[in-house]
């Protein structure tokens, strides 16, 4: 590698990325030039990544995550920062436990027939054989984390600070243990927090049920509606708004819970929405999170009558052992056998389901501990109303704040065996808690009998301080002074609040430092028909069957290429193809370079000011666009501009440099303007691949790296080369004006012989230009000789504009100059203007039947503006097109 410019002869013709991508990972992981240096006297750079979960695979979500972090490590390596991307995986609490269960249930063992401590040891055991894989996928990826210095969310580093954190937060009384109605997952048997519900419409009904008055008073009773009569027993009170003049004459009456006989006050709560149903509500503390606040309001009783199981519990009496929605059935049933149903209406509405496994959660009353959310989202408000994070779209701090605002304590106990065991203790005599960062030999009344709380913290709590964790905290480390806080976090907006909110508050809290600058949310990774991507649908893309198929690089440049801010992408197979074919292009381009500089001394010195004579306009023209595509491509990826970019890029690679430089290179390469003008575009195709190489390498470094190699730039590894410098060139807008003018003509050659149908291979005899300007006039004939080849013309014919029209010829004529292709000798002219007549004829039918559509005052006001809008174009473009017509018929009757 790099010992020297490459044997053409010896690269493929197409660019083939499996054994190319595998060489240099490996190289890139031998040089070490991911390994960041907090003692390198840089400015630093800092990412840390998402952390997938241990349990992961890859896929189109992480592919984009990590390119767009890729890209930005890569670019600020070259620019000159220490950059440090940390990575890691996350436990993943409930996701693994559920794995290594079903591992077990396969052989037919219980965690529980393990017990805890065998379990544990057999979920490190499963980590350690499959936690890996998805470490190796991101590799594949072509990820330059900082390897060396992984981390694992449940590592000994790690997992100290989670206890530090966790006793902190206990002494600041930001930390409770308390019995509240929780989120609770009957198949995990665990609390989940609020984000960890799902909510799905399902079909269901709603009961409307009698409660008979006990109190001997006037009328039958109180209509309330319910859609899970399977709580009516575990009913404490019937509840009706304060301002309510239909119901408010009916606080203080009691009611008959039907089926058990309790008797029941009816209150008054400002919970209550008067205008659903009757106004009239049941209250049942025990089931329902609203209905738990009013209880706790009005001291209520509350009585749980569903169990952790999601089964009838004793105080459920003949109901007890049956399945919550079994019992809610029967009770109907039973209802409606008293005479108590009323009526039992079909309607879709909301139920929660567990995010991991799709039981619909049960609201649980149960011991949980808890973060006091409101204290720490104010500091976290502040900071980003100061300015010191910002959101990336715009429209997420918005979003951020809505949630931030409102936000609710957050329960962070897990009933699992696996996580961070909650660093709590209780003693069995005198009953006190002890919360300690080491395990306590004995409680402060001296008796030793302790029992560790048997609960875990939530997965999302050591998440939470992911930023500053990793980098060794609560050691004051070389890399924490360096790095922190990072530059930015690039993520989902799905987990906004699962994680970057949390991450806020802790950084804020313990670092009283933001965690990161910036926040850049990109959109999700849809379906070409911009459908969510499910197993259940068949539209899932595997990124590793696409790498295998088609390279990392194809798939991280259609995947950067695609992102807009703020808009979600549609991804297809066939579009990675398209982005492959860049691939190759960029290859098939450089291997035409290189086989041009073959008899070029080694190292090709840059352009010097004895080469200013030997520059023509393309040579100088495509400098100036390197230069502007570098300032351009740098502010682009500065603003997280990642598709704008990418497609920056692929147009100036494809377009400009391939279409119209190599092509105008082409007569020097051969030797056919001279000895001299052959070394100085040797100078300028060398200068401009080094440039374009390294602008590319962050999008598609393997490609950018093997063609590095091929033209032996010199400095080794690519990423460690210096980013372009934008280049300030005297004339430069002269330049690009000329160049521009000369591409018109070129163009405008090129449309008249499609006019005429004359084919690609047959050159056409004579162009005639008039020009009203000297200096153009003196430009075109400079460069007549380019023209000529890139419009396949034997003749260029210049003149001042004004002068006679050729017959029997077609035109384009603008303001300053006017073109004109004589067709006489080429074709039968008759033919051609009986054609041209036939399609105006059929041209004018298509308009007629347009402005017919436009001028129906019905269509306008019903048919959608983006349609009302493409007919107007369409209108537009037939009207162009007729012009363009008339003129050819009026130069051939010439």
């Amino acid at each position: 590698m790099g010992a020297g410019r490459a044997n053409v002869g010896d690269m493929a013709k197409g660019y083939e990325p499996g054994p190319i991508e595998d060489k240099w990972y490996a190289k890139w992981m031998e040089d070490g030039i991911f390994n960041a240096d907090p003692n390198q006297n840089k400015p630093p750079f800092s990412i840390v990544i998402p952390p997938p979960n241990v349990t992961g695979s890859l896929h189109l979500g992480h592919a984009l995550d990590n390119t767009l972090q890729d890209i930005l490590c890569r670019a600020k390596r070259m620019q000159g920062f220490k950059v440090l991307w940390m990575p890691g995986t996350d436990h993943a609490g409930i996701a693994t436990q559920n794995v290594v269960e079903r591992s077990l249930m396969k052989d037919g063992i219980s965690r529980h027939e393990l017990g805890r401590e065998a379990f544990v040891e057999r979920v490190w055991a499963w980590k350690e054989e499959y936690g890996s894989r998805i470490i190796g996928q991101l590799k594949k990826l072509g990820a330059s984390c900082d390897w060396d210095r992984e981390r694992f969310t449940m590592d000994e580093g790690l997992s100290r600070a989670v206890r530090k954190v966790f006793v902190d937060l206990y002494n600041k009384d930001l930390i409770y243990r308390g019995k509240y109605l929780i989120n609770w997952c009957p198949r995990c048997l665990t609390a989940l927090s609020d984000l960890e519900v799902e909510h799905k419409e399902l079909e269901g009904k709603f009961y409307s049920v009698l409660y008979r008055f006990a109190d001997g008073g006037e009328g039958e009773g109180i209509t309330v509606m319910t859609t899970r009569p399977e709580t009516i027993l575990g009913d404490t009170a019937i509840a009706v708004h304060p301002r309510d003049e239909r119901n408010r004459h009916l606080v203080g009456r009691r009611v008959s819970v039907p089926i058990t006989g309790r008797v029941i006050p009816v209150i008054e709560d400002n919970m209550v929405d008067p205008e659903f149903g009757t106004g009239a509500v049941k209250i049942t503390p025990a089931h329902d999170p609203n209905d738990f606040l009013v209880g706790s309001r009005h001291g209520l009783e509350s009585i749980q009558v569903i169990d952790a199981h999601g089964v009838m519990s004793d105080e459920a009496g003949a109901y007890k052992g049956l399945d919550r929605l079994e019992a809610r059935d029967a009770i109907a049933d039973e209802l409606k056998t008293l005479g108590l149903l009323l009526s039992a209406d079909g309607r879709k509405h909301s139920v929660g389901h567990c995010y991991r496994c799709g039981t619909i959660i049960e609201p649980y009353l149960s011991e949980q501990w808890f973060v006091r959310a409101k204290p720490l989202a104010e500091t976290d408000i502040a900071a980003v109303k100061a300015g010191a994070i910002r959101f990336v779209p715009e429209q997420w701090t918005q979003t951020y704040y809505q949630w931030m605002e409102n936000i609710r304590d957050w329960c962070i106990s897990r009933q699992l065996w696996w996580g961070h065991r909650i660093p709590a203790w209780y003693c069995a005599d005198c009953g006190k808690v002890i919360v300690s960062l080491e395990t306590p030999a004995a409680c402060k009344c001296g008796r030793t009998n302790l029992r560790q709380d048997e609960d875990v913290l939530d997965t999302w709590f050591s998440s939470a301080l992911w930023p500053f964790s990793t980098m060794g905290w609560p050691d004051d480390t070389d890399a924490l002074r360096a790095f922190y806080p990072t530059s930015v976090l690039v993520t989902g907006f799905d987990i906004i609040f699962f994680w970057v909110a949390r991450m806020i508050m802790m950084g804020m809290e313990f670092m009283e430092r933001e965690p990161f600058r910036d926040v850049y949310i990109h959109a999700l990774v849809r379906d070409e028909h911009g459908r969510k991507m499910s197993k259940s649908r068949g539209n899932v893309i595997d990124p590793l069957v696409i790498i295998d198929k088609y390279g990392a690089d194809a798939l991280r440049l259609t995947l950067t290429a695609l992102t807009l801010q703020g808009r979600d992408i549609f991804m297809s197979e066939n579009r990675v193809e398209t982005y492959r074919f860049f691939l190759n292009k960029l290859w098939n381009a450089s291997r035409f370079a290189l086989m041009n500089l073959e008899d070029s001394p080694g190292d090709i010195a840059p352009l010097c000011g004895e080469d200013e004579p030997h520059l023509r306009l393309h040579d100088r023209w495509i400098a100036v666009r390197v230069s502007n595509v570098t300032s351009e491509m740098t502010r682009l990826l500065d603003g997280y501009f990642f598709g704008e970019a990418a497609r920056l890029m692929y147009d100036f690679v494809w377009n400009e440099l391939c279409d119209w430089y190599l092509e105008m290179s082409k007569p020097a390469l051969r030797g056919g303007e001279g000895p001299a003008r052959k070394n100085t575009s040797q100078k300028v195709i060398y200068q401009v691949f080094r440039d374009v190489l390294k602008l590319l390498h962050p999008i598609i470094p393997f490609v950018t790296e093997e063609l590095w190699d091929a033209f032996a730039f010199g400095g080794g590894i690519i990423g460690r080369g210096e980013w372009p410098v934008a280049k300030s060139y005297p004339g430069a807008e002269t330049v690009e004006y000329d160049m521009a003018f000369l591409q018109n003509i070129v163009r405008a050659i090129r449309n008249l012989r499609a006019e005429v149908k004359l084919p690609p291979q047959k050159t056409a005899p004579l162009m005639s230009l008039r020009l009203k300007d000297q200096a153009k006039t003196a430009l075109i004939s400079e460069n007549s000789d380019m023209i000529k080849m890139l419009a396949k013309v034997d003749e260029l014919e210049l003149s001042a504009l004004g002068a006679p029209k050729p017959a029997k010829s077609i035109a384009t004529v603008t303001g300053d100059w006017e073109l004109f292709f004589p067709v006489g000798s080429l074709m039968d002219v008759g033919r051609e203007i009986t054609r041209f007549e036939d399609e105006l004829k059929k041209l004018d039918a298509e308009m007629k039947k347009v402005a017919g559509k436009l001028g129906n005052e019905n269509f306008i006001a019903k048919a959608p503006p983006e349609v009302v809008e493409k007919e107007r174009a369409a209108l537009a473009e037939g009207e162009a097109r007729k012009r363009r017509i008339e003129e050819n018929l009026e130069g051939l009757r010439r």
